[in-house]
């Protein structure tokens, strides 16, 4: 059992089996048709990847960074050289991936250009998934094109002066800080959005 549990990756693949186990037997849920059920696949997905991505915002906002001036001295380069990166690989494509599978699960089904415009009516939810489908896109754009160049620079992963270095740090804070302010409401609408 612990040589099982020791391997992350056969874990992942066990799970993926298991879950995709799930799709089959329960595809009469949602229709037994494969739309039915690339739509459930990409759903899985979708929430798979943004458990990933706003995971890694909380643990960064609400450990990472909190902890960082309390770790000694000659521990930091631990944090900053091992730690940081791969949290950053996975929260930059956790952040990607969401977003790829939730927008094919709105063009899938047919409400993607409409939710991206506001082209709902009323109580339809379309309006609302939109809201959550922009806040999403802002946070992601934020990730990719705010926080990681400011955390290459803040980690030494590119070369940077310690001027560039010290600017850095509160422009990723704050596109972090952001990030989670807008996590709330996108949440509230991506579960609250009654599109079916």
């Amino acid at each position: 059992m612990a040589k099982f549990f020791g391997n992350l990756h056969l874990v992942l693949v066990i799970g993926a089996i298991l879950a995709l186990i799930m799709v089959y037997a329960f595809s009469g849920w949602t229709g037994a048709d494969a739309r039915s059920i690339v739509d459930d696949v990409f759903r899985w997905l979708h929430l798979f990847f943004g458990i990933v991505w706003i995971g890694l915002l909380y643990y960064l906002n609400f450990v990472q960074v909190p902890t960082m001036p309390k770790v000694p001295a000659e521990l930091k380069a631990g944090v900053t050289g091992y730690i940081a990166p791969r949290v950053l690989f996975f929260f930059r494509y956790g952040a990607l991936l969401t977003v790829l599978t939730g927008l094919t699960i709105a063009f899938h089904n047919g409400y993607g250009a409409d939710a991206l415009t506001f082209q709902g009516t009323g109580a339809d939810g379309i309006n609302l998934i939109g809201i959550g489908m922009w806040l999403a896109l802002i946070m992601a754009f934020n990730v990719w094109f705010v926080i990681w160049p400011a955390q290459k620079k803040i980690l030494g992963l590119v070369e940077a002066s310690d001027e560039a270095k010290a600017k850095a740090a509160p422009t990723a804070l704050i596109a972090s800080r952001l990030n989670v302010l807008l996590s709330l409401p996108m949440a509230y609408a991506m579960v609250s959005a009654n599109l079916g």
